[in-house]
């Protein structure tokens, strides 16, 4: 009466699958910041208290003030040296540097753009002053300055 039907399941069409991989790959390449410098200072930053984090990395410059470092990862004492991202500079290259990053970035993120100071704690305030300098002929006048945490028993010690 009743006769077993020798049906197969069909196989899954994966036909389309390497372009859904590839295109969820590309969204993430897109959307993280993979971005990082090569240190080409040492610096010991300094202590600090009241630190908050930075929120908007996307649209942050980053200046390093500090010893150069040479191909070895030797310390060289030849004084104080100024990196904009991954190239040694002076502070008449700021300017052109900040002008450089403002047309790589959307006009959003160009105005909340924020320069981070990260010097050594040993750096005279001159050198410091001369940066700020440069930033204000340009109208960067949003600068933090990185520092590293002050923990419990160092606040206590001091």
């Amino acid at each position: 009466m009743f006769k077993k039907n020798n049906r197969e399941m069909p196989l899954l069409n994966t036909a389309s699958l390497p372009d859904l991989i590839f295109t969820v790959l590309f969204f993430f390449l897109i959307v993280t910041h993979l971005r990082h410098d090569e240190m080409r200072v040492k610096l010991d930053t300094p202590d600090g208290t009241k630190l908050e984090r930075l929120t908007r990395k996307a649209s942050t410059l980053y200046i390093y003030v500090g010893y150069p470092i040479d191909n070895f990862g030797n310390t060289k004492s030849d004084g104080y040296v100024i990196q904009l991202n991954d190239k040694i500079a002076t502070i008449d290259d700021i300017a052109s540097f900040v002008i450089s990053e403002r047309e790589h970035i959307s006009e959003d993120d160009a105005g909340q753009m924020i320069i981070d100071i990260k010097a050594d704690k040993r750096v005279k305030m001159g050198t410091i002053t001369d940066i700020k300098q440069a930033l204000r002929s340009v109208n960067a006048l949003k600068i933090r300055y990185s520092a590293k945490e002050k923990t419990q028993n160092e606040m206590q010690t001091h």
